[in-house]
This record gives C-alpha cells, sequence and structure tokens, in this order.
C-alpha cells in the first residue's frame, strides 16, 4: 500500500498525540517531559502572573488571524526606563515545537528560580513564547509538518511570518506563491502576528539591547543578514559573542552549534524579524538561534524530522542552551548599565555615609 504524504504526516500526529499529549494533572503546571498546547502555555502565564505579581507582568498584545491572544511576560524588579531589557520570542514557525519549550525554560528559570535572581537584577527581560499560536495548534492536530500561520488564501492558506517584515522583503529566499512554505505575504506586515509582534517591539527598542529569536532545527546561531553574504557594521563582535554562546552550549553536553550570518552559513532570507530588528528596531545584537533538532530516520521522518525532538530529550537541550543565555546575559549586563545607574548607585552610597557620620 503506497501511502500518501497527508496520510503519512495524519499517523504522524497520531503517534505524537498518544506518545506526548498527556492531560497536564492541574492547570498552570510547567513540564518539560511534553511539548505544551496553546492553553497550557496560557495557563501557565496566568499562573505566574497571580503568583509573583510586580515581578511579572503578562499582558496580551495582539490577536492571530483565528482570534488567540498572543501573549508576553515581561520579567522585572520593578519599571526602571534605564535598564536594558532582552527581547525573546519563539514560535514564529509553528512546527518548531522546541521552540516555544525553550522560552518556557527561560521563563521558568527567570522566574521559579530563585538561584538565577541575579539575571533579572540589572536587565529586564521581554517574553513572547508563542508569536504564531493558530500554526502551532494545526501542527499538533492536523499537519505536524505545518510552517505558517492560518490565514485564509485563494488557493492554499498560511503566511510565512518570517519572510513577513518590512526590511528587504520579498527579495530573496521568499516566495510570492501562496503553496510555498516561504510565501511573503501580499505585502509587509499584512499578518496579524507579525504586525503585533513588530510593534511590542518598536516600544520597547531604545531599552532592547539584545533581540532573541528561538527557531529549530538547524544547529545554528545566525545573525544578520539574511538577504546578503556582507556583514553588518559589528559583525566581529556579533560573531565572537556567538562563539561564545557556542562554547557554552558546548561545556554542558558537548553540543556544537554554528555561528555565522545566515546567508553565509545557512540560507539567504529576506522579511526575517532578525534582519528587522538589526536594520529597523536599531537592536544591534539581534539573533536566530535555531535550536538543535532530531537525528532523521525514516520512522522519525513520518512524525516532523528533524523537528521532532523526542519528549523525553527537551530538558536536555533547553538547559544547555539556558547556560548560553546567562552567557548573553553576562555580555548585555556590563556593556549597557548606563553611566546615570552608575552615578545613582555612587549617590546612594554617599548619602548612607553622611547619614551614618553626621
Amino acid at each position: 500500500m503506497i501511502l500518501t504524504r497527508f496520510a503519512i504526516i495524519s499517523i504522524g500526529v497520531l503517534l505524537m498525540s498518544s506518545r506526548v499529549q498527556l492531560k497536564l494533572d492541574t492547570p498552570g503546571e510547567i513540564r518539560f517531559d511534553q511539548y505544551l498546547r496553546y492553553q497550557d502555555i496560557q495557563d501557565y502565564l496566568d499562573r505566574l502572573n497571580r503568583i509573583y505579581k510586580g515581578f511579572v507582568v503578562v499582558e496580551n498584545f495582539g490577536l492571530s488571524v483565528e482570534n488567540r491572544n498572543l501573549t508576553s511576560i515581561k520579567i522585572s524588579y520593578g519599571e526602571n526606563p534605564k535598564k536594558p531589557l532582552i527581547f525573546i520570542d519563539a514560535g514564529i514557525h509553528a512546527r518548531e515545537w522546541i521552540g516555544p519549550a525553550q522560552a518556557l525554560y527561560v521563563i521558568h528559570r527567570l522566574v521559579e528560580n530563585p538561584v538565577e535572581s541575579l539575571l533579572v537584577r540589572n536587565v529586564d527581560w521581554l517574553i513572547v513564547p508563542l508569536v504564531n499560536p493558530d500554526g502551532y495548534e494545526y501542527s499538533h492536530t492536523v499537519d505536524r509538518l505545518w510552517r505558517k500561520n492560518r490565514t485564509k488564501g485563494k488557493i492554499c492558506d498560511g503566511v510565512d511570518l518570517n519572510r513577513n517584515f518590512d526590511f528587504q522583503w520579498l527579495q530573496i529566499g521568499a516566495s510570492r506563491s501562496e503553496c510555498s512554505n516561504n510565501y511573503a505575504g501580499t505585502r509587509p506586515f499584512s499578518e496579524p502576528e507579525s504586525s503585533a509582534l513588530s510593534k511590542l517591539i518598536a516600544e520597547k527598542a531604545e531599552r532592547i539591547k539584545m533581540y532573541l529569536s528561538f527557531h529549530a532545527a538547524a544547529q545554528c546561531i545566525l545573525y544578520p543578514w539574511g538577504y546578503t553574504t556582507d556583514l553588518p557594521d559589528n559583525g566581529e563582535e556579533l560573531h565572537e559573542l556567538g562563539q561564545n554562546l557556542t562554547d557554552a552550549i558546548y561545556k554542558v553536553n558537548s553540543t556544537q552549534y554554528k555561528v555565522g550570518s545566515s546567508a553565509n552559513i545557512l540560507y539567504t532570507d529576506s522579511g526575517t524579524s532578525r534582519d528587522w530588528a538589526y536594520a529597523v528596531a536599531n537592536i544591534k545584537l539581534a539573533y536566530t538561534i535555531e535550536i538543535k533538532g532530531f537525528a532523521d530516520s525514516l520512522f522519525n521522518r513520518r512524525r516532523g524530522g528533524r523537528f521532532d525532538i523526542p519528549p523525553e530529550d527537551i530538558l536536555s537541550v533547553v538547559s544547555e542552551m539556558f547556560e548560553g543565555i546567562k552567557m548573553l546575559h553576562s555580555y548585555v549586563e556590563p556593556k549597557h548599565i548606563t553611566s546615570e545607574n552608575h552615578y545613582d548607585v555612587l549617590m546612594k552610597k554617599m548619602r548612607r555615609i553622611f547619614f551614618f557620620t553626621t
């Protein structure tokens, strides 16, 4: 019997559902031995918002094509416009389930692990764990390899949100065809998800010192540009920092990531969030982090190929990447603590001295 591609994918979805889609014991629970669904993610963020009032702020910043909330979480010790901010998003491509898992792990460690409190003392974090909730749900229920959002087309559905940003849109590595996985949409920011994400970034752009977008599964650290093999002005800094990131990851499980600009080490692309964040939002430390995938086999390809990291391996993958994220924080923090911050600290010390000596 010859199976069609759709039949193979459908079998894969059923296999995945029976293997990893276990119902969480209580709403708001977090675990890293299975992939959480959209509502599970929302429940977890809501729980953090209730328990850690003042430390976390969970907000909806838009709606998807199918009217699901687009949600961000800010992790901060109070509002301070002088503090640098690290922005993270994930799940812009539906089938890359490890991306949202990675973002959730970062949130979990920053919020629920007191050992990591130093990571928040001088740096704020703004994280969007799932940019493309409609596509993500579709990849869980219908087509495991679905990549795009779920906007309705004339022939084929969906737009590649990571080709829909308004910088070098539709120049290279993107398509005008609705049926392409790289379909760039009818115009830049035609999609509510990419438009809302760009507005959220733009609102905080002056404070955002690093932009990270979690993808899968090329096992690469990618910096601009995607549309040309030329390097940005601070290409040397981006490469060195990316190499330091890979070194930190390697120390955990000996996992080796490649580092370079997208066009030079992976493929050409245009209209991406990374290049837009760098060029338009002026965030000069901007990376796409392609998290490691799963080795292909004939059986695995039927379920989702390299995007299908087994649930039992999630914790190993996300925990080693977190060590790299900590290294990135250690670069951002001293680099972007302003002279005003140093002055404020000095004045506080002086006031204490004066108080105790008079």
